[in-house]
């Protein structure tokens, strides 16, 4: 989903990345074909097809010469071929609407979900309220569909001018995220993008710049 949040001199930007346990190994078969199929209209073939991609799958444990009976799975998806992420966002499409029931915005690819809302500097409270009570209804629909959101391994940021950053570095040191109190971070990581305070990049140019002087190195 695009953000719609343009900035403005009184406002800040507050950024929240979510953390899921082990989110692709927790998906109900089932539940995600009815999903498919009532929310987004497939049907005969090509719902036949997924069937069968996702029945069929067996584990079992191996220690040495000896190995365990093997177990029908009916929960989770595979994360290498292109179907895992795809499923993966087809099996939580209806939080959207517990997101946007806030009015918060939010991003999502795969399992990888941040929460961002505009509020205003002089009364960024009321917008950390907001996103409270956004992110506890959140962890209680992925608990209702098998998920765990691990509020406290994900990450806070807030960004805006550094005026701003030094007006709110005394009345603003966390974020409640599903009922824990996170410490807003210096920066953090989405998608392979270090994002900073100031959006400056520069953490994220270090990064990079660090990472191919390793591989030159190798080389």
């Amino acid at each position: 989903m695009e953000s719609s949040w343009r900035p403005t001199t009184k406002q800040v930007a507050v950024l929240i990345s979510l953390d899921l346990s082990a989110a692709f190994d927790t998906i109900d078969h089932r539940l995600l074909l009815d999903r498919l199929q009532l929310e987004f209209g497939m049907m005969e073939i090509p719902l036949r097809w997924l069937q069968s991609y996702l029945e069929g799958w067996t584990q079992f444990i191996k220690m040495g010469q000896h190995k365990s009976h093997a177990t029908e799975v009916d929960m989770g998806i595979p994360q290498g071929p292109v179907l895992g992420p795809l499923s993966f966002a087809v099996y939580c499409s209806p939080i959207a609407d517990v997101i946007s029931h806030h009015g918060v915005q939010y991003h999502q690819y795969a399992d990888d979900t941040q929460l961002h809302l505009a509020t205003c500097a002089n009364n960024t409270p009321a917008g950390l309220s907001v996103l409270a009570e956004c992110t506890t209804d959140v962890r209680q629909w992925y608990l209702q569909k098998g998920l765990q959101l691990n509020p406290d391994k994900s990450e806070a940021l807030i960004v805006r001018t550094t005026n701003q950053l030094c007006a709110l570095t005394s009345s603003v040191s966390s974020v409640s995220v599903a009922e824990v109190d996170l410490p807003v971070d210096d920066d953090i990581k989405v998608l392979g993008v270090v994002l900073d305070q100031r959006l400056s990049f520069h953490k994220h140019v270090s990064v990079v710049a660090q990472s191919c002087n390793y591989h030159a190195q190798a080389i």
